[in-house]
C-alpha cells in the first residue's frame, strides 16, 4: 500500500465505525506551554478537561505534528535512527464519553491484522503494572480484553501480553489533570520474529512500537491523588511514517529480510531522488548500529534522512505561519533548517538545494494537505532568505572551527559556542573533527548542555490543570454588544479590595467589556442604590468572571447602576473593527501565510502584530493602507452571529493560539473579512473614519508589527500635519505644493558649502603640514622626529594630520598632541624604518598618556590616546623624546 491509501484506509475504518473525520489542527498549538503541536489529541483537550462541549463523541483523523525542542524532542535523533523524526503525522481515533477499553482495544487488533494483513504472531501488547511509587493499580481490564484476542487466535497471552511500568504504561497531562494507564502495540520485525517479546520497550530497531491506547480515566490533583473522572475517553495514536516504513520495507509482510526503517516508504522517496539529482551520492538504505558510523555509506544515509525530516518540518511550519526566528519555537525551526544546510555539506550539495527541496516536498504532499500548495511561494522564499543568511554565517562558523582546532582538540565549551551560536548539531561537529584527526571534549559539551536545560527548565511555568467543576463562581453574564445610553442595573456577587484604595467588583451581569484579545476594558461609573457613584477604571476578566476594578474600597453591596464611557467604547470599537480590516488587507495583498502573532485595541491607536519574512516597503504600505480606506468609504455592514465551532465557514480566519469553546462568534464585514472575535465593533464601516497607518516594523525575525489610527484619533494626526506644512510654507514664503522642491534646493545649497567648507579645511591642514615639517628635527642620526601641540577644530583630523607629515617625512617619527571640546588628545605615527629602528607608537602614547593621567595604545605604527585637559600638555609634549621600545 502507498503512503496516501494508508491514510485514507485508516480514516475510512474508523468512519465506517461511526467517527467523524476532522481535519488536522494547525502546526501552532492553542496550548501556551507547547511549542509546536505534538500529538493527535491536541486540539481536543478541552473536551477531555470539560471545558468545552464537543462537537461529536467519535473522532478520528490524521494530525501534524512536530516534535522538536521543549519536553518531547527527538530532533538530534533524527538521521542516526531509522525511525525517529522531527514532522510526523499521527494516525488517531478518539471516545470522547463513549466507547471504552474494549472497543479500543478490539478494533486497533481488527485494523492491523483484518485490514491492513499485520503478522498476529509478530504482535505484542503491553499493559500498565505498576512498580513500588507507581500511581494507581494493575490494568486488569486491559489485560482481559487482550488476552481473549490472543486466545482466540491461538497465540499464548505470557508471551504476547508485556507489562510496562509508571515510564512505559502510564500517560499525564501535566503536574496535574488527567493521567491514565496506556496499552500500546509492538511489532517483532526481526528476520525469524521469534524474540518472544523481548525485545518490548528495549529500544530496538527491529522491535517498535506501532499504536498507542490511551484510557483517559483518572485525575491527578494537586495534593497528588488519583480520582477517578467523570466520564471516561479514549486517545489514540499511531505513527503513521512508521506504518508506511514497515509495509514498504517488508513489501506488504512477505519479506523480512530488510533493515526496518520508516524512511523507506514512498513518503520520502521523492525527496531522496531529488537529493540524489543533486550529488553524486545515492541512498543505500542502510541501517546504523549506533552514531559511530563503520563506513562513508551509513554517514551520507544519516545526511540523507537529516535532510528528508528537515524539509518536511520546515515546509509544513512555514504554510501553518510559523516562520524561522531567533525565539522560541522560531528559534527552534531555524536550527532544524541548518542543520539540514550543514549535512547537505556533508553530501557537497550546491547552495540553495533545501529550497529547491521544498518545491518536491509541496508537490508530494501539496494534495493531501493543501496548505502547502497555498503557500508554496511563501515557503520558497522564506527557506531561500534563511538559506542565503546562514551560508554567509556558516562561513563564519567553520573559520571559528579552525581557529579553535587549531591546538589539536576543541574544548566542550568550544562545541557548545558552535552548537548555540552557529547552529552546528555536535555530531555534525565530530565528523568535521573526525575527518581532521581533531580531538573533542564529549562530557564537556554535554555539561553544557545539561546548564542550558537546565536553565531551560528553572524558567518553565507549571501549570496547573484545572477541570471545570473546580470553579466555585458563576461567569458573568455579558449584555454589553449593543449599547445605549440608558443606565444598566446588576447585583453584586463579590468584592475584592486591591492595592491603591481600589476593589474588583463581581456583579452578575454587565455591560462593561473586560480586557482580553487584544481589546482594552471600558471604563465609566457605578452607581449604588444610596446614590453614591464610583469612577470604574478598568474591567477585566479571569476565567469568565469579570472584574470591574472600582477606585473605592468602600463597602459595596446589593444593586448598582453602571453607565459606560460611552465615547471611548465608540472609539475602541472603531480601532477594533479597523484591526480586523488591516488583517483582511495583509493576507490580501501580502498572502495567506499572514498570522495574527498579538494585538492591541484602545481608543486612540491599534497595534497588529503578525508573522511575516520581510520588512514591507512604502508603496505596499500605501496599497494596503488605500484598500482599507475604499472599504470604509463603502460603508459595508458588520454583521456578528455565533456558530457552532464546529460548524464555523471554512473561510473564517481564528487566531493561532486561542481557545474556542463550542460557540464561537463571527464577526463578518462586508463579506469579505470574517473572523472569530468576541469584542466589540463598529456596525458598519463608515463610523470608523479615516484610516491612517503610523508605523511598520520588525518586532522579531518572521515578525512584523503595524501601528495605525482611525476616526478622531486619525482626524486630529491629519490636522496635525497640515499645520506643520502651513507653517513650513509660511516660512519658505511658498504655496504648500512647492515645499518640496524648496527644500531640495536648500539640501542641494548646503552640499555645495559642505563641499566648498571642506576644500577649504583641507588647504588649511596642507599649509599646517608645511609649516610643521619644517620643525622636524634628527635623532639617533637617522630618524626624522616631530613633536608638536597643534591647534584643530575637528578631533578627527589629528590622525590625518599626523599621517601627511609622516608622508613627507624619508624615515620619521610624528607625536601629536591637541585640546579640543575640553579632552586632550594624543597620537604617534611612526614609519617602518622607525619600528625597525626598535620604536613603537603604542608604547609612545601609553607613556604620554600616563604622565597626563589618561590611557592610550595602540599598534606599532599607529596609536591614539587620550587624558583630561591638562595645562602642562605644551611642556610635556615639548619635552618627550621617544625611548626604543
Amino acid at each position: 500500500m502507498q503512503s496516501d491509501a494508508i491514510r485514507q484506509s485508516f480514516l475510512d475504518f474508523f468512519e465506517a465505525k461511526k467517527h467523524t473525520i476532522v481535519a488536522s489542527a494547525s502546526l501552532m498549538p492553542t496550548s501556551p506551554n507547547l511549542l509546536f503541536t505534538n500529538a493527535g489529541m491536541n486540539q481536543f483537550v478541552p473536551y477531555f478537561l470539560n471545558e468545552t462541549t464537543p462537537p461529536y463523541s467519535r473522532i478520528t483523523n490524521s494530525q501534524k505534528c512536530i516534535r522538536a525542542g521543549g519536553k518531547h524532542n527527538d530532533l538530534d535523533d533524527v538521521g542516526f535512527d531509522t525511525y525517529h523524526h522531527t514532522f510526523f503525522e499521527m494516525l488517531g481515533n478518539w471516545s470522547i464519553g463513549d466507547y471504552f477499553k474494549k472497543e479500543a482495544i478490539e478494533w486497533s487488533w481488527e485494523l492491523l491484522t483484518g485490514v491492513w494483513g499485520f503478522p498476529k504472531e509478530r504482535l505484542y501488547a503491553t499493559v500498565y503494572k505498576p512498580e513500588a511509587n507507581d500511581p494507581s493499580e494493575f490494568d486488569q481490564e486491559a489485560y482481559d480484553y487482550w488476552e481473549a484476542i490472543f486466545k482466540k487466535e491461538g497465540l499464548d497471552p505470557k508471551i504476547h501480553i508485556q507489562f510496562g511500568n509508571k515510564k512505559d504504561n502510564f500517560w499525564m497531562m501535566g503536574e496535574t489533570g488527567p493521567c491514565v494507564p496506556c496499552s500500546e502495540l509492538h511489532i517483532d520485525l526481526t528476520p525469524e520474529g521469534d524474540t518472544q517479546g523481548t525485545l518490548v520497550n528495549k529500544d530496538s530497531p527491529w522491535c517498535i512500537e506501532i499504536w498507542n491506547l490511551v484510557f483517559i480515566q483518572l485525575n491527578a490533583t494537586i495534593d497528588g491523588s488519583y480520582d477517578a473522572l467523570p466520564a471516561r475517553h479514549v486517545d489514540t495514536g499511531m505513527g503513521f511514517e512508521r506504518i508506511a516504513g514497515i509495509m514498504a520495507t517488508t513489501q506488504q509482510f512477505t519479506d523480512f529480510t530488510n533493515p526496518p526503517s520508516n524512511y523507506n516508504s514512498d513518503l520520502f522517496k521523492g525527496i531522496f531522488e531529488s537529493i540524489e539529482n543533486m550529488c553524486e551520492h545515492k541512498y543505500a538504505y542502510t541501517m546504523p548500529e549506533s552514531r559511530t558510523f563503520k563506513n562513508e555509506t551509513e554517514a551520507n544515509d544519516c545526511a540523507f534522512r537529516v535532510i528528508a525530516d528537515h524539509i518536511r518540518t520546515l515546509s509544513f511550519s512555514i504554510a501553518d505561519g510559523i516562520i524561522p526566528s531567533n525565539e522560541g519555537r522560531n528559534y527552534v525551526l531555524r536550527r532544524i533548517l541548518r542543520r539540514a544546510i550543514l549535512f547537505g555539506r556533508k553530501l557537497h550539495l550546491p547552495a540553495g538545494f533545501f529550497t529547491k527541496l521544498s518545491k518536491t516536498l509541496v508537490k508530494q504532499m501539496g494534495v493531501a494537505y493543501p496548505e502547502l500548495a497555498d503557500q508554496k511561494t511563501t515557503i520558497e522564499k522564506v527557506i531561500a532568505s534563511e538559506e542565503s543568511a546562514f551560508n554567509k554565517t556558516l562561513e563564519r562558523g567553520l573559520q571559528l572551527f579552525d581557529k579553535m582546532s587549531a591546538k589539536g582538540s576543541i574544548t566542550g565549551e568550544e562545541t557548545f559556542s558552535l552548537y548555540d551560536t552557529y547552529g552546528f548539531p555536535f555530531d555534525l561537529t565530530a565528523l568535521i573533527a573526525e575527518e581532521r584527526s581533531i580531538s573533542i571534549d564529549k562530557a564537556g559539551f554535554d555539561s553544557c548542555m545539561s546548564e542550558q536545560k537546565e536553565r531551560a527548565r528553572s524558567s518553565q511555568k507549571k501549570e496547573v490543570v484545572l477541570t471545570a467543576q473546580d470553579s466555585d463562581l458563576t461567569k458573568t453574564n455579558f449584555q454589553g454588544f449593543n449599547l445605549n445610553s440608558e443606565e444598566f442595573s446588576a447585583q453584586i456577587i463579590s468584592v475584592e479590595s486591591l492595592e491603591d484604595n481600589a476593589s474588583a467588583v463581581i456583579l452578575d451581569q454587565t455591560t462593561f467589556y473586560g480586557e482580553m484579545g487584544g481589546q482594552v476594558g471600558d471604563t465609566g461609573t457605578l452607581t449604588t442604590d444610596a446614590g453614591k457613584t464610583y469612577p470604574v477604571i478598568g474591567t477585566q476578566v479571569k476565567n469568565g468572571i469579570y472584574l470591574h476594578l472600582v477606585k473605592t474600597q468602600e463597602a459595596l453591596e446589593g444593586t448598582v447602576s453602571l453607565s459606560i464611557n460611552l465615547d471611548r467604547r465608540q472609539a475602541i470599537q472603531r480601532h477594533h473593527s479597523a484591526t480586523h480590516l488591516l488583517n483582511w488587507a495583509l493576507r490580501k495583498t501580502l498572502g495567506t501565510h499572514i498570522q495574527q502573532a498579538g494585538s492591541y485595541v484602545s481608543e486612540n491607536r491599534l497595534r497588529f502584530d503578525f508573522s511575516h519574512f520581510e520588512a514591507i516597503d512604502a508603496k505596499t504600505l500605501q496599497a494596503i493602507e488605500e484598500s482599507i480606506n475604499e472599504k470604509i468609504i463603502e460603508n459595508s455592514s458588520v454583521n456578528t452571529y455565533e456558530v457552532a465551532y464546529k460548524d464555523k465557514p471554512e473561510d473564517v480566519v481564528a487566531v493561532f493560539g486561542e481557545k474556542y469553546g463550542d460557540q464561537v462568534r463571527i464577526v463578518d464585514i462586508g463579506g469579505f473579512s470574517k473572523e472569530l472575535c468576541g469584542g466589540t465593533h463598529v456596525e458598519a464601516t463608515g463610523e470608523i473614519g479615516l484610516f491612517k497607518i503610523i508605523s511598520e516594523s520588525g518586532i522579531a525575525a518572521g515578525t512584523r508589527r503595524v501601528e495605525a489610527v482611525c476616526g478622531a484619533t486619525a482626524y486630529g494626526l491629519a490636522e496635525e500635519r497640515f499645520s506643520q506644512i502651513n507653517t513650513l510654507a509660511n516660512k519658505f514664503n511658498c504655496a504648500s505644493d512647492e515645499i518640496g522642491e524648496r527644500i531640495d534646493a536648500l539640501l542641494d545649497s548646503k552640499k555645495a558649502l559642505e563641499k566648498e567648507l571642506k576644500r577649504f579645511h583641507q588647504k588649511s591642514l596642507s599649509e599646517q603640514v608645511d609649516k610643521l615639517v619644517k620643525n622636524a628635527e634628527v635623532i639617533d642620526d637617522k630618524i626624522a622626529y616631530l613633536n608638536s601641540l597643534v591647534t584643530l577644530s575637528d578631533s578627527n583630523d589629528l590622525k590625518n594630520l599626523a599621517n601627511q607629515i609622516l608622508a613627507k617625512l624619508d624615515s620619521g617619527i610624528v607625536v601629536l598632541a591637541s585640546n579640543t571640546n575640553g579632552k586632550t588628545q594624543i597620537c604617534a605615527a611612526l614609519s617602518q624604518g622607525a619600528i625597525d629602528q626598535g620604536f613603537n607608537a603604542g608604547s609612545i602614547v601609553k607613556e604620554i598618556c600616563e604622565t597626563l593621567g589618561g590611557r592610550g595604545g595602540g599598534k606599532a605604527n599607529f596609536a591614539m590616546g587620550g587624558a583630561p585637559e591638562n595645562q602642562s600638555l605644551a611642556q610635556v609634549i615639548k619635552e618627550y623624546l621617544p625611548k626604543m621600545a
